[in-house]
């Protein structure tokens, strides 16, 4: 009898960390009853500026062309078309609905009530020490669908 077998990595497989969303989202709600709203806020921006100083520093070269490459990459991996309209002075993100919460809802997980900040607050750290700044225009809590504004900031 012939057998057959597959050899696979996981750098075969399309990356994927849905699950993390939900650990994210526990946090969140765990931070916030515990040490109160200013401490999630707290939190995401030392994360972000941390994890995304690398960007933080693009941005100072590059501009928003940086940011626009960046947000293009993770809403592929994450499956989502979104649109991006602007110059180089000025970036508009819209992005349909948040993957993170369309995969909590879906898992019937709770969502917490500031993950919102995972936008307002990460996008606002990237942008610190930069030209640019971030505003969060609109926000749906139910599906995350949300408008983020990246400018140049004012002389």
């Amino acid at each position: 009898m012939t057998r057959l077998s597959i050899q696979r990595t996981a750098a075969d497989n399309p990356y994927l960390h849905k699950d993390f969303h939900g650990a994210l989202s526990t946090g969140i709600d765990y931070l916030q009853r515990i040490y109160g709203d200013d401490a999630v806020r707290r939190y995401l921006r030392q994360f972000a500026r941390t994890f995304y100083a690398p960007l933080t520093r693009d941005l100072n070269v590059r501009g928003l062309a940086a940011m626009r490459a960046h947000l293009e990459a993770i809403y592929a991996v994450e499956g989502v078309e979104i649109s991006l309209t602007g110059t180089e002075d000025e970036l508009v993100l819209a992005v349909p609905y948040c993957p993170a919460v369309r995969h909590l809802r879906a898992k019937h997980y709770p969502v917490a009530a500031l993950f919102v900040e995972t936008t307002r607050t990460v996008y606002a750290a990237i942008c610190e020490d930069t030209p640019f700044t971030a505003e969060l225009l609109e926000y749906d809590a139910e599906t995350g669908r949300a408008r983020v504004r990246f400018s140049r900031r004012s002389a």
